[in-house]
């Protein structure tokens, strides 16, 4: 199989985005498994290519009509305009130019261009400030690729946490909890286990949303007039479901360990734990994408910055992520052909 084009986006110019993409990116053990695309600016890259003591570190520009080269890292600068450098500082300029670079890779993507999608820590004041419009990475991608339902997930080794609400303050929450979202919700998350991850019969575990699942509706019904309804129907549906499990015993007890995927109501409920258990080395994947997109699991650091220490291992993983799940999702395709080919007749 042919190296994949994976585009890796910037993110805040002024957190620890531009630093990990230099110190992964030069590591040619990394970089020699992939044709990596910077979406950015080149003097951004070269200011920081400065603070992390890699001056041989020189991208080639990109050219979208060129052929892309074996062993070669690749830049695509994004604006014109000159980028005003404030390390460890929200700023708009960071949020606007940080929208931009994903702006370029989402068009490349579309055009065929690229297999996966790598994207560099962003801080939601800064695009707050640049006036985004979305809470995050997740959604500004689910709208850019018109996708009706897609899904934030978060992947390790042995774990998988996937989220009905994203970034919704949790006085919102229930309100945004309904059966239609929530079935949709595990459509895409069995669909994914499927397709991303070749898991052909996915067990997926279902939390609830109020502590101990409700108590049998002693602390909210939710569990019993919402939840468990759309689990009992997915069964008959044929699907592997389980719950609603308390969220507190349920990873406390190590029950997480027998399913392929968890499905938790909120952020905190499923990134809490998540993190608990796997933080350096979780990716944040997007599923339900027509693009393959990994993240970090972690945001800007700016406290870090400049300091030529942040970690690199979840950037890393988040690299070969994306390229597993490509691969995965070529390898589907390409059985799926073969499978549907006709059969000649003598």
């Amino acid at each position: 199989m042919d190296k994949l084009r994976i585009g890796i986006t910037i993110g805040d110019i002024n957190g620890i985005g531009p630093e990990l993409i230099i110190r992964t990116l030069k590591d040619k053990r990394v970089s020699s498994q992939f044709i990596p695309v910077i979406y950015g600016s080149s003097k951004v890259i070269s200011y920081y290519r400065n603070i992390v003591n890699a001056q041989d570190f020189h991208p080639t520009y990109f050219d979208k009509n060129g052929r892309l080269k074996d062993n070669t890292i690749y830049i695509k600068n994004c604006w014109d305009d000159k980028a005003n450098i404030e390390a460890g500082t929200a700023t708009a300029e960071g949020g606007k130019f940080a929208a931009i670079a994903m702006e370029k890779a989402v068009a490349d993507a579309k055009e065929g261009l690229l297999d996966a999608i790598v994207t560099a820590p962003i801080n939601k004041n800064a695009m707050a400030k640049a006036d985004f419009g979305f809470p995050g990475h997740t959604e500004f991608l689910q709208n850019a690729f018109n996708v009706k339902e897609s899904l934030m997930m978060m992947v390790s080794d042995g774990l998988r946490v996937a989220l009905v609400t994203n970034h919704t303050p949790l006085k919102d929450v229930t309100a945004q909890i309904t059966k239609e979202k929530l079935t949709a919700k595990i459509k895409v998350l069995e669909q994914s286990l499927k397709k991303d991850f070749g898991i052909e019969k996915p067990t997926i575990a279902i939390l609830g949303l109020n502590p101990h699942a409700g108590d049998d509706g002693n602390i909210g019904k939710e569990e019993q007039d919402l939840i468990r309804p759309v689990i009992v129907e997915a069964k008959k549906n044929g699907q592997l479901l389980s719950g609603p499990y308390p969220a507190d015993g349920f990873f406390g007890t190590s029950q997480f360990q027998k399913f392929d995927a968890i499905l938790a109501m909120y952020h905190d409920q499923g990134l809490v734990p998540f993190k608990a258990l796997t933080f350096g080395s979780g990716v944040n994947y997007t599923a339900g994408l027509p693009i393959v997109r990994t993240s970090p699991d972690h945001g800007t650091a700016y406290d870090l910055v400049g300091k030529n220490m942040a970690e690199l291992s979840s950037f890393r993983t988040a690299i070969f992520s994306a390229i597993d799940i490509a691969r995965t999702r070529k390898w589907g395709k390409e059985a799926q052909r073969k499978k549907e080919k006709p059969k000649l007749v003598d």
